[in-house]
């Protein structure tokens, strides 16, 4: 989006929901749910189908009823205000274009909703468009549109009132590969440009850690962890949430700590902890663990030399690396290696874990802080 229209800057909001829950019958989507989401700030929902991610956002919108809990804009309580009262506005994943009418008309319509003079819901709609590149589209109909116009369109209606908050859900799922990735950037640069409080919908981690300042992943209506992209990559809170972000997905063995021998072991494994990682599982005196690893800090060799052995079971070659799945004994685990790795089904390899690099979760999957890592 490179248009020579300078954008209007967008008016702002903060918005603060505070133990928000919603129940159908007896069964909670949204679980007790409390967020704090500051002036000008991207947090991204992200986590499975069914995790709550789209009710919390009608919630925010005004869509759905609470079933207890408050939601604040500003500070102000806003569990009764309309949706039309929030100044928020929502982008579909559907884009929910009207099929009748031309781009302009679609981008215009919220602007003569409020009785604007026509004139200035003109010049609005012409500058909107330039700022999305969408100049030569407005006299067409949504039939006539690519996905990828058809969600500018869509992104246009919602920027040309200049509300205070953005509300987007899953609004690139319908997009192919290319297209989305594209309009991934787009919409970065654009908030960018804005300024504008947004709350962003996805399943996508991609989009989650290239989008958000900052991601609250959910599982099953509850928060995970809520904090920057980069912590949650290192630092995940939870096994679900370690398991969650990132691709491919880490490694996870269950066993238990030999503090005689400083050592992980399991059924397949035995893996030398370091010093401090012995020190500190002394001190708490915790025996069951899952260990959990990336597939980054595996190295694979096909010359044997120290480490643990263990059979190609599959390398899948992904452009600048290859995936290198391998078994040993029961256990399967993947790990990365460079794009000319190449090596035959039940070859032997040789592996080392960058153990300094480990993470460490109790048998209830919450995060053992104490245990360093990374």
């Amino acid at each position: 989006m490179t248009g020579s229209v300078p954008p209007t800057r967008c008016l702002r909001m903060s918005i603060e929901l505070r133990r928000l829950t919603k129940a159908f019958g007896s069964r909670p989507v949204v679980d007790d749910l409390s967020l704090a989401i500051d002036d000008g700030e991207v947090v991204v929902l992200l986590g499975p189908s069914g995790c709550g991610k789209t009710t919390t956002l009608r919630m925010v919108a005004g869509l759905e009823q609470a079933t207890s809990g408050e939601i604040l804009i500003d500070g102000e309580r806003v569990n009764d205000v309309p949706p039309q009262r929030r100044d928020i506005a929502m982008v579909f994943q559907s884009y929910a274009l009207y099929p009748h009418m031309t781009v302009a008309a679609n981008i215009g319509y919220p602007l003569r909703v409020r009785k604007l003079d026509p004139g200035q819901v003109d010049d609005q709609v012409s500058r909107t468009a330039a700022m999305l590149e969408i100049t030569s589209l407005l006299g067409r109909r949504p039939r006539e549109l690519s996905g990828g116009e058809r969600q500018r369109v869509a992104l246009a209606r919602a920027i040309v009132r200049h509300p205070r908050a953005f509300l987007m859900d899953e609004p690139l799922s319908n997009l192919d590969a290319k297209l989305r990735l594209q309009m991934r950037a787009e919409l970065k640069h654009l908030q960018q440009q804005l300024g504008t409080t947004t709350v962003y919908v996805t399943h996508d981690q991609a989009e989650a850690m290239t989008l958000g300042h900052r991601v609250a992943v959910m599982n099953q209506g509850r928060l995970q962890q809520f904090d920057t992209p980069l912590t949650i990559y290192n630092e995940p809170a939870t096994r679900f949430v370690a398991g969650f972000v990132g691709s491919p997905a880490m490694n996870f063995f269950a066993g238990e700590i030999d503090v005689v021998n400083q050592r992980f072991v399991n059924r397949d494994l035995a893996l030398v902890l370091t010093d401090e990682q012995a020190r500190q599982f002394q001190q708490l005196g915790t025996k069951q663990v899952n260990l959990g690893i990336r597939a980054e800090h595996i190295s694979v060799s096909l010359e044997e030399k120290d480490g643990q052995p263990a059979l190609i079971y599959v390398t899948e070659l992904m452009g600048p690396e290859t995936f290198v799945i391998l078994q040993i004994d029961q256990t399967r685990l993947v790990a990365r290696a460079g794009a000319e790795f190449r090596a035959e089904p039940d070859s032997h390899a040789w592996i080392r874990f960058e153990m300094n690099k480990a993470h460490w979760f109790d048998q209830a999957g919450q995060r053992l802080e104490s245990v360093p890592s990374a």
